[in-house]
């Protein structure tokens, strides 16, 4: 397995910058354990947006997209900025989008 260098940040850590553009960092905040799962979630729901992209399934992409939209905004990509919540604002939003997901797996 390759090791890669973790991508540049902004000074304030709230972006990262890949290709010369801003995306919006992970709440660092989230307990690796928890980030990991949101991450496999986001995969999850990735592979299932191409899956219905392919199948020209627009109910099942719409259904996956909204899976994307959730782990991003539990994992703090989406939504209020991390650096706006307080933490147990942080805290509720990824224990939420994580019941939210788990109750929902479909692989």
């Amino acid at each position: 397995m390759s090791t890669r260098e973790p991508p540049e940040t902004t000074p304030d850590g709230h972006f990262v910058v890949i290709d010369g553009r801003r995306w919006r960092a992970t709440d660092p905040s989230l307990p690796d354990d928890i980030g990991a799962r949101l991450r496999r979630h986001l995969m999850s729901a990735r592979r299932a947006v191409r899956s219905a992209t392919t199948a020209s399934d627009a109910k099942a992409e719409g259904e996956a997209r909204a899976r994307v939209q959730r782990a991003k905004v539990a994992l703090g990509e989406r939504g209020t900025p991390w650096w706006e919540q307080s933490d147990d604002e942080r805290r509720q939003r990824w224990e939420d989008g994580l019941a939210d997901l788990d109750g929902e797996t479909r692989d």
